[in-house]
């Protein structure tokens, strides 16, 4: 099939009604959902979203394995107490997402202490580094993909042998609401966002015959740590940059370190609700993205029209039933 642009407009027509239908399929988080017999292994749990869902997760009755890097460190320790206080099953464990051979051990790790095949791969560690594009050296540039694309891509390799093999699994990848919509001086953040977006999409049709869901989750902004790993991130870029690159943007990059989410109201916990609803939704149900925001979600009539743009071309084609199987849920 052939979409030219007259094709696509006419389309849009018809996004509010495929908007509503994507909301009206969002997981409901219900307080007393039991996620007992679930393995479930999350990266970044030292602060934020990580961390909010390694303990909600745990405290719903799931087996977890709450990672994160450069242990020992007080946040692990704090989680390790929380965890032999509350008589959780949670256990930390070492892991970069940046390193082949962390990875591939944390996951060994995981999956012996589970009896097999880890049941849902969260991959929530991510970092920023913002600047006008120009401004992002390849040191920068290198650090950010290797930690919100390759990361992911890395974890995602080492549990699906064991989730194919078992013929069941889960993988949740966390994005952003700038994995969909760009806004300017945010470095390559929208640019990893958006090839996570891509690499998902197409691992959830590729999954669609071994049973395995895979849903991206698309925050707005919440008032985490991450602005404080970012801002020392673009301080050291700050530092190193040269002026035949910062000249052109002087009112940009004085403010490269100085972001300040304290502002935000809205309550992190809300993408920590949102992973255990997708876990208790029932297999081959679950959404492919789930934007979750206290405030507005620009991302939604996007989400809604490349749906519909990747049916009308790939549903009669030999791909139709991967497509179909991830778009008609």
């Amino acid at each position: 099939m052939t979409l030219d642009r007259r094709t696509l407009l006419a389309g849009a027509a018809a996004t509010a009604t495929l908007a509503a239908s994507v909301r009206a399929a969002d997981p409901v988080f219900q307080p007393d959902i039991s996620l007992k017999g679930k393995s479930v292994l999350i990266t970044g749990c030292s602060s934020g979203f990580g961390r909010l869902a390694a303990e909600l997760l745990a405290r719903q009755g799931a087996k977890v394995f709450a990672t994160m890097r450069a242990l020992p460190r007080p946040e692990a320790e704090q989680l390790r107490i929380m965890a032999l206080n509350e008589r959780l099953d949670l256990q930390v464990i070492a892991l970069d997402v940046t390193s082949d051979q962390q990875v591939a051990e944390a996951v060994a790790q995981a999956e012996m202490a589970a009896g097999g095949a880890i049941d849902v791969l969260v991959n929530n560690a991510g970092i920023g580094i913002t600047s006008p594009v120009e401004v992002q050296d390849m040191e920068a540039t290198r650090l950010i993909f290797e930690t919100n694309v390759f990361g992911p891509h890395r974890m995602a390799r080492a549990v699906l042998p064991g989730m194919r093999k078992q013929g069941a699994g889960q993988i949740i990848q966390i994005s952003s609401q700038l994995g969909r919509v760009i806004a300017p001086y945010s470095g390559h953040y929208s640019a990893t966002k958006f090839a996570l977006e891509a690499m998902s999409e197409q691992l959830a049709y590729e999954l669609v015959p071994h049973g395995i869901d895979v849903t991206v989750i698309e925050p707005g902004g919440y008032p985490t740590k991450v602005w404080v790993n970012r801002n020392a991130y673009s301080l050291a870029l700050k530092d190193r940059a040269e002026a035949r690159h910062t000249e052109g943007y002087p009112q940009q990059v004085a403010r490269m370190g100085t972001e300040d989410g304290s502002g935000r109201t809205n309550d992190p916990a809300d993408v920590a609700r949102a992973i255990a609803a997708l876990i208790a939704q029932p297999p081959g149900t679950r959404p492919l993205r789930l934007p979750v925001a206290g405030g507005s979600k620009p991302q939604v009539p996007i989400n809604a029209v490349t749906a519909q743009v990747q049916t009308e071309w790939l549903g009669n084609s030999p791909f139709g039933p991967l497509v179909r199987g991830v778009h008609e849920r």
